[in-house]
């Protein structure tokens, strides 16, 4: 059975508090991560932007929008990992249309 590649868009949230270097360092795994199983094609760090409503106490998080190609396999741990992170407060993915 050949391996299917679509392309995906994945939106995660960190908690602001962490500081600094702890989010680079997050961001860094996270994009290290899908790069290993598939291709980053483009990173955007949106920076710290104000809540819709709060999560956990914040009003503010620093949001990541990665775009990129994978096997669907991969998805499932993908939001397995972003579930047991506790820096990330909500996390997206989503397969863009062909």
């Amino acid at each position: 059975m050949s391996r299917v590649i679509s392309e995906y868009e994945t939106v995660f949230i960190l908690n602001p508090n962490i500081g600094d270097e702890n989010i680079k360092s997050t961001v860094d795994r996270f994009t290290d991560l899908i790069a290993a199983n598939g291709t980053v094609i483009e990173k955007n760090e949106w920076g710290l932007r104000k809540l819709a409503y709060p999560i956990q106490f914040l009003n503010e998080g620093y949001y990541v929008l990665i775009n990129f190609t994978a096997d669907s396999q991969f998805l499932t741990e993908l939001d397995r990992i972003y579930n047991i992170t506790d820096s990330v407060l909500r996390s997206l993915v989503i397969k863009k249309d062909e």
